[in-house]
């Protein structure tokens, strides 16, 4: 009996090597995928077992507030703000308003709050920009600078009518702040008795990281229209995919967020997660500001009041010189750099934060 042979017919091609060779790139780049994948699960278990960890059992997230407010802004964001009311107040202490970066929320400054409440001298006063957090988004159009500015002005006109203000700002929350200060610099000195400007910047935006696509404000708003469009069709589908690369997203935060050598693995996951609750809608209608902010004249109203610039010194997102900058022009201001720390300094260096937070604060 002749036993048959099963013939599979291969793709016809005229250099049958060059077929060869094509699917062998293909093995290649397949194995090379899964190695990848093993090798950032590798990384991920190493970096997150830290039995050293002083955070690992932070209690993040949430915190007591003795009032949660609702503001509606004309352009029809909603916007979600705590009160925290001063257990032990002191006549004439300045309200403390605490304003945060870009795709983080009011968590951002946890350790400040936590001190801060703890301590029970200062009225405080947190809020999550818009389309961040626990606030709504626009339901059409870019995010715009000024208007962050005009929106602190709501809070403090809502939670804070009278009484003297210090303004603290991390990164794009710093940014809002000098928006606001061009916009109202009638208030600085008056009202506001105080500032603090955490990892952030006046201006020079070209040569920072603070959105990785920043540099699209040189190819001009066609791209930026295009990239805002694609988020705002596919955002859900965006979203998907950046939860599905979430230890990629942790090991990038930890990268770009932080100084430390080995920064602790709970502090980089509550980055991370702030980062991850941010929709790439929200992203990249944010661009266009980001990416044209230049408020170094509105530096000028804060001449008439202390001010307190703070910066990591291994910053990759609003590097050193941005806060040199801001020095320069505010030379009376008193000027912090901590050693081994990035972006996130008030959470990865919070000892030394809180220490020159409490000094300024006492100095007042």
């Amino acid at each position: 009996m002749t036993s048959a042979r099963l013939r599979v017919p291969l793709p016809r091609t005229r250099h049958p090597r060059a077929a060869i060779g094509a699917l062998a790139a293909v093995g290649v780049a397949a194995a090379g995928l899964v190695a990848g994948v093993a090798t950032e699960r590798v990384l991920i278990r190493r970096f997150k077992t830290d039995p050293s960890d002083r955070y690992a059992g932070e209690a993040f997230g949430a915190q007591r507030y003795d009032e949660a407010l609702r503001l509606e802004m004309p352009d029809g964001t909603d916007i979600h703000v705590e009160v925290v009311e001063p257990v032990r107040p002191v006549p004439a202490n300045p309200t403390i308003v605490l304003v945060h970066g870009f795709c983080l929320d009011l968590g951002t400054f946890h350790f400040q709050r936590k001190l801060l409440a703890a301590r029970g001298e200062h009225r405080i006063v947190a809020y999550d920009q818009p389309g961040h957090g626990l606030s709504g988004q626009l339901a059409t159009g870019e995010y715009d600078l000024t208007v962050l500015g005009r929106t602190l002005r709501a809070v403090i006109d809502r939670t804070a009518p009278e009484g003297p203000l210090v303004l603290v700002g991390h990164s794009m929350g710093g940014m809002t702040i000098m928006a606001f200060a061009e916009l109202f610099p009638e208030l600085f000195g008056d009202r506001v008795v105080g500032t603090v400007l955490m990892a952030t910047s006046g201006g020079l935006l070209a040569e920072t990281k603070l959105v990785a696509p920043a540099l699209l404000g040189r190819v001009g708003a066609p791209v930026l229209h295009m990239m805002s469009n694609a988020a705002r069709y596919g955002g859900p589908v965006i979203d998907r995919a950046r939860r599905s690369t979430s230890n990629m997203a942790w090991l990038l935060t930890r990268r770009y967020g932080f100084g430390t050598d080995q920064p602790s693995p709970a502090l980089v996951s509550y980055v991370e997660e702030m980062n991850s609750r941010t929709s790439a809608d929200t992203v990249t209608r944010y661009l266009r500001t980001l990416a044209t902010h230049s408020r170094f004249p509105a530096l000028a109203a804060l001449a008439g009041a202390p001010v307190l610039v703070l910066v990591g010194e291994k910053d990759m997102i609003t590097p050193v010189t941005h806060s040199e900058e801001i020095i320069r022009r505010l030379p009376h201001a008193e000027f912090v750099k901590i050693p081994d720390s990035g972006h996130v300094v008030m959470l990865e260096h919070a000892d030394e934060v809180n220490a020159a937070l409490t000094r300024f604060l006492e100095e007042l």
